[in-house]
């Protein structure tokens, strides 16, 4: 986290996602003033027009393990709380696994969220992250994401919105190689876009509809270069933070800045889009 604005501003990203906190780990860190003020600090001086923040993989909201929920709910109130501190505005999240039940997952999930925002009352909100749909998991549909948030108190629903991936789109079914704008009407149509706050911008490995959550190099993979440009120079899209979670290689800083290069590259010649883009650690 407290490299992530000196890492932004070295691979040349106008906006970062980090974690507050080592993601495949429970333990709870806690923020000393200090690295408040410098993990601000660094964010003023770096320039970056937006950072964001993704939670913890461990995190499961839907649970139907009592203990599991409660271990999680503690974690992701942890999540806006630093995130509140560090000032930064979103908190990327995505759905948990119901495990037992879909609806009965769906609406514990929601409990969860309303309980997490109740608890941290501020500005801080949720971007509810669409899924790949593997397994258990809540959120591969645009039907199930708009159902999670409308579940919630009308008075936290100001603090949600959502966050999608092309990656996890193209895996759960939705055309993006070849139907982009019919993907955005639909999604205009069930949730609205205006509530799009935040994209991933990551190619993928496996197939359309495969469920496969596995991210390729922008324009390498099975969806292909037409579709990012198509989102790089679409006018609606422009105050939609995004942010690429591409493989690193074995150069990190070589392969972020190559796939920063391609997409500004492809924005030219249309609206090209107001924040771009960094990577949360991840493959």
């Amino acid at each position: 986290m407290a490299l992530g604005p000196a890492r932004g501003v070295a691979i040349g990203a106008t906006a970062i996602q980090v974690f507050t906190k080592t993601p495949s780990q429970w333990r709870e860190p806690v923020l000393e003033a200090g690295a408040v003020a410098a993990f601000r600090s660094g964010v003023r001086a770096s320039g970056l027009r937006a950072v964001v923040s993704h939670d913890s993989y461990l995190i499961n909201l839907a649970s139907p393990d009592e203990a599991l929920r409660a271990r999680s709910i503690g974690a992701f109130v942890g999540e806006l709380e630093r995130c509140r501190a560090l000032g930064i505005p979103w908190v990327v999240s995505h759905p948990g696994n119901y495990i037992d039940d879909r609806i009965a997952g769906l609406e514990r999930n929601a409990r969860a969220y309303a309980e997490c925002l109740t608890r941290v009352p501020g500005d801080v909100g949720v971007l509810i992250e669409g899924t790949a749909g593997a397994g258990t998991a809540l959120g591969s549909s645009f039907e199930e994401l708009g159902a999670l948030r409308d579940a919630m108190p009308a008075s936290h629903r100001a603090r949600v919105a959502f966050c999608l991936d092309t990656a996890h789109l193209h895996a759960a079914g939705y055309d993006v190689a070849a139907g982009l704008e019919a993907v955005w009407e639909r999604f205009d149509r069930q949730v609205g876009l205006p509530l799009l706050k935040c994209l991933h911008l990551n190619d993928s490995k496996g197939a359309a509809g495969s469920h496969l959550d596995r991210h390729q190099w922008i324009g390498e993979g099975t969806i292909g270069p037409e579709p990012f440009r198509r989102i790089m120079r679409d006018p609606r899209l422009a105050a939609v933070i995004k942010i690429i979670e591409t493989p690193k290689g074995d150069d990190a800083v070589r392969h972020d800045r190559r796939m920063l290069r391609r997409l500004r590259a492809y924005a030219r010649g249309g609206r090209s889009n107001s924040s771009l883009l960094s990577t949360v650690g991840r493959a």
